[in-house]
């Protein structure tokens, strides 16, 4: 295999089965790339209570700072119905230029493309002077409780310090050069139950319908608005995902009605600030009696899921300049900095050292015949090893400055 060709990486990267949480071979055939690049490997293998057993990989190259990680994910989500695809899935079928298999964007194209790209700088001018290394999990598809956050702590625990970090996720909505997240919005998912009694529809004076009451209590978890944003966030969003009260019969008020919700929020809130205020809004939501006269109060309860994420952003600007520059003069193009999105493993990252996101067109992520363009693999490939130069380079100059 040529490392400097990130079809030849990627390829080698689809035909291991990697569904999450399924190591497939993936993490076996990038240690592989990496030891054949001088890398040392260590695999990790991390538990929890009622999730499943995940492998990861930390491999490093170089013993000395400054050090740059790249983080990543080799789990795939399922393929979905086999049928549907034009082909094999697991296959990395090249077809007028696009390379088709789960994963091909999101994302071991984007850890193909790095893999690639440090080959070429290695094989041009050497290791680049200090630290490289690749923190991958196998399970940012899945419930992400064995994975980055672990695998992190675990090298930290080792010693292990890093000065900036770059997650290869598919962010350019697209084309190559749209897009660089310099940060993500916080996620909050909670559950609204409110009780009533159950009876007869023909009867509703000896029943307490509580769809009445859940319908006072959503309303203000919608309006006014959370907020109207700022310069780098959109404003917060609250969906509310599901309302069921479990009741198939169409004579028979239900005893409960349960709403699920969630919130994309910016760094306006903390998910204690936000879950602090929309208790509020339902507190005094409840004692609006206008669908209910004559009842007492809403009776309800809110609960917030305790694995929320926060929002954040990265202020690191030689950083974010570096691929900036690096985006530019490998695509021509001047990326947007954005916040987003859903949320990604820089979430973790962001607590040990500042991180970027950047990587493939994310049009076909997850999708059938997923796919990416031969051409975007050498521009992405490209960006990478511009901007590991650059990157350690501004290093070397800061330092001889001080």
């Amino acid at each position: 295999m040529k490392l400097t060709d990130p079809t030849q990486t990627l390829a080698a990267l689809i035909r291991c089965p990697s569904v999450t949480p399924a190591e497939g071979g993936a993490l076996t055939t990038l240690a592989s790339m990496l030891s054949e690049l001088g890398f040392t490997n260590d695999r990790v293998t991390f538990s929890d209570t009622d999730t499943p057993d995940v492998e990861n990989l930390y491999s490093r190259l170089g013993n000395s700072g400054p050090h740059l990680m790249f983080a990543g994910h080799t789990d795939v989500v399922p393929v979905g119905d086999e049928g549907a695809w034009t082909r094999d899935p697991f296959g990395a079928d090249v077809v007028n230029g696009e390379m088709y298999g789960r994963g091909a964007v999101d994302m071991k194209g984007g850890i193909a493309c790095f893999v690639s790209a440090l080959a070429r700088v290695i094989e041009r001018s050497g290791a680049p002077k200090g630290s490289v290394s690749l923190l991958i999990t196998g399970d940012e598809e899945g419930p992400s409780i064995n994975g980055t956050e672990k695998l992190l702590a675990y090298q930290k625990a080792k010693g292990e310090t890093w000065d900036a970090a770059v997650v290869g996720e598919p962010t350019n909505p697209d084309q190559m050069g749209d897009m660089i997240k310099i940060g993500r919005r916080g996620s909050l998912s909670g559950t609204l139950r409110v009780d009533g009694v159950q009876g007869h529809v023909a009867y509703p004076h000896l029943a307490d319908n509580p769809l009445r009451g859940m319908v006072k209590l959503v309303e203000p978890l919608l309006d006014p608005p959370l907020d109207v944003g700022n310069e780098r966030f959109p404003p917060s969003n609250l969906e509310v995902t599901s309302i069921d009260t479990g009741n198939t019969a169409t004579n028979v008020i239900p005893a409960r009605a349960t709403a699920r919700f969630n919130i994309r929020f910016n760094d306006q809130w903390t998910a204690e600030s936000l879950a602090e205020e929309l208790r509020a809004r339902l507190e005094r939501a409840s004692r609006d009696l206008g669908m209910r006269p004559g009842r007492e109060p809403v009776r309800y309860s809110v609960e917030f899921d305790a694995r929320s994420s926060p929002s954040f952003l990265t202020r690191d600007d030689a950083l974010i300049e570096a691929l900036s520059v690096a985006v530019k003069q490998a695509t021509g193009r001047i990326p947007a900095l954005s916040t987003t999105g859903g949320t990604s493993d820089a979430r973790f990252i962001k607590n040990y050292c500042p991180v970027v996101e950047f990587g493939l067109v994310g049009k076909t992520m997850h999708m059938v015949d997923e796919r990416v363009a031969l051409s975007d693999l050498e521009s992405l490939t490209l960006v990478y090893e511009t901007f590991i130069e650059g990157w350690f380079e501004r290093q070397s100059a800061s330092a001889g400055t001080r």
